[in-house]
């Protein structure tokens, strides 16, 4: 009897979950950018030794510790959309266990921390219970929830979206 009601109530649980999922719309990083402000990106060098971009970053953009557009332009429509987005996190939170549960999602490994933030249409404040080791900041993970275009400080850099209660899975690649 146990058995029936809770597969039953798992089956509820996941049809109620069905339409949220197939609204779920995969972003990318220029997905976060308006369609006039796209020409203000370049397109970046391919890099093959990741130990150069840290003094490529700084000889092109300047001090590591100045975010290049603290209030750049965002994306209004993506406001209340359930989106997917990968990206690299950088810790804001860290909970007594030793995990991240408040971070910035950017899109490249060692934003924030060893080259300039970037803008803050590239960046996405998040926060989850699903605390991530310090140990795993080092790989990407696919962050999920609903997008807030909402403007966030922090004393890293600004952040021009915000997600609450996110998911949080490996990207596998």
């Amino acid at each position: 009897m146990w058995r029936s009601t809770a597969s039953a109530v798992i089956s509820l649980m996941l049809l109620a979950l069905q339409p949220v999922l197939a609204n779920v719309q995969e972003l990318t990083w220029f997905d976060l950018v308006p369609p006039e402000a796209r020409d203000m990106i370049g397109t970046p060098e391919p890099m093959h030794e990741m130990g150069d971009l840290a003094d490529m970053m700084e000889s092109e953009l300047g001090d590591p510790a100045v975010q290049m557009e603290p209030l750049a332009p965002v994306v209004n429509d993506l406001h209340g959309k359930h989106i997917k987005l990968p990206g690299y996190i950088v810790p804001l939170g860290i909970t007594a266990e030793g995990k991240v549960d408040e971070f910035l999602l950017v899109p490249y490994f060692g934003a924030c921390i060893h080259v300039p933030p970037p803008p803050s249409n590239q960046i996405v404040h998040v926060q989850s219970q699903q605390a991530i080791a310090l140990a795993d900041l080092y790989q990407p993970f696919w962050i999920s929830g609903e997008m807030q275009v909402d403007l966030v400080e922090s004393e890293l850099a600004n952040a021009g979206y915000r997600i609450s209660g996110a998911d949080i899975e490996p990207y596998v690649y």
